[in-house]
């Protein structure tokens, strides 16, 4: 054959072979060059890349990267493999848009992504558990022990060699095959339609062939399905303070996913670097012991004074309202104009107008008063 037949009649093949797969369904989640069809939830940029064909995580800071759609009735099929003994991931089905309150992980339906050399016990096995995480729920098939579904045979290889998984849901019922073999799932999960992430979780790992096949949708309810990514991004990366400025940066310790102010003699602000007109602000905070003064965020425009809003997690003679010490509280914080409005766990705690000096332009700030806290899950949502 002429060598230009030949190399056409390659391309050909090569050409019917994509169309093929494309038209068998399967989207190819990675495409073998970099992440722009994922959402970095909570990590440091540096945690998650694209190279060498596959997608390499650093295992740190704890957190998650997910699509940027949510999918409902779909196979999904994955290659992955810890490149430390006794490394711990996760893929994250029918997952939230950002972290759970309290944690970095999502809200979702775990698919288990455990090393050999972190052991099995009557609590986990290394071979690909199933079990629903930080607010959804699930009935285990199989082997179980509350609502973890273990493995019905030992299938996965140890590091640094390629495991497969292949996940199919449908209506609500997951299962997992591990190197071609049905092993473990659940039923009656909820949620049953959201996103689908891959967990950082200490250890670094690599992932490829990752692929998912949409099956007809059975028209999941509002309350079966994860909500609607609003655009939030992150604000702390889990490893440094890149994206905050404070004259005092000992007062703060990056402690993986949390970032902690250390109690004694109090320092000057952290203010964000991001500056925003109409936001939604989103944190989690925790009063590890009883405070002198309440805890205080702060707002101002570039160069003016700060805007102080005290958060009634304990009133100062340390009667307990709502909230209690060592429980995490999520607060929002919307603004709108002049229009400041706070939320914590559900609950509108105040609505108040911000001074005209405020400015459309602010950034975000935590007085340091001395007090025993720590804070994660800050986001950021341009209205």
């Amino acid at each position: 054959m002429h060598r230009r037949s030949f190399l056409l009649a390659i391309l050909g093949t090569v050409s019917s072979a994509i169309h093929a797969a494309d038209a068998d369904g399967w989207e190819n989640l990675f495409n073998g060059k970099d992440l722009s069809n994922w959402v970095n939830v909570n990590c440091a940029a540096e945690t998650w890349k694209a190279e060498d064909g596959v997608i390499k995580c650093t295992g740190k800071p704890t957190g998650a990267l997910r699509t940027p759609k949510m999918y409902e009735n779909f196979v999904m099929e994955v290659e992955w493999r810890h490149m430390k003994s006794g490394g711990n991931a996760g893929i994250f089905v029918w997952s939230s848009p950002i972290a759970a309150k309290g944690v970095p992980f999502l809200r979702a339906v775990e698919v288990q992504v455990l090393d050999h050399g972190y052991g099995n016990t009557d609590s986990h096995t290394t071979h690909g558990d199933v079990f629903p995480i930080h607010g959804s729920t699930m009935n285990p098939i199989g082997r179980s022990r509350g609502s973890r579904s273990f493995p019905s045979e030992q299938r996965s290889k140890p590091s640094p060699e390629w495991n497969h998984y292949r996940i199919e849901a449908r209506d609500g019922s997951l299962r997992l095959s591990v190197n071609g073999k049905e092993v473990s799932g659940g039923d009656q999960c909820n949620w049953r339609k959201g996103y689908i992430g891959l967990e950082s979780e200490g250890s670094p790992t690599e992932w490829r062939l990752v692929r998912v096949k949409e099956l007809p949708s059975s028209n999941a309810s509002a309350a079966e399905s994860a909500p609607e990514a609003q655009g939030h991004r992150p604000l702390y990366n889990g490893l440094d303070l890149r994206g905050w400025k404070t004259t005092t940066p000992e007062r703060w310790k990056p402690s993986d996913w949390e970032l902690k102010l250390t109690p004694g003699t109090p320092g000057t602000p952290l203010w964000s670097e991001a500056e925003f007109g109409d936001a939604e602000i989103i944190f989690d905070i925790k009063v590890n012991k009883k405070p002198e003064k309440e805890p205080t965020v702060l707002l101002r425009k570039p160069g003016g004074d700060p805007f102080r809003l005290a958060l009634p997690m304990l009133a100062p003679t340390g009667d307990a309202q709502e909230f209690k010490l060592g429980q995490w509280h999520r607060v929002v914080l919307t603004l709108k104009g002049s229009a400041l409005t706070t939320v914590i766990d559900d609950k509108q705690i105040s609505q108040q107008d911000l001074p005209t000096a405020t400015g459309a332009q602010r950034s975000f700030g935590i007085e340091d008063n001395g007090a025993d806290l720590t804070f994660a899950n800050f986001y950021l949502r341009n209205l």
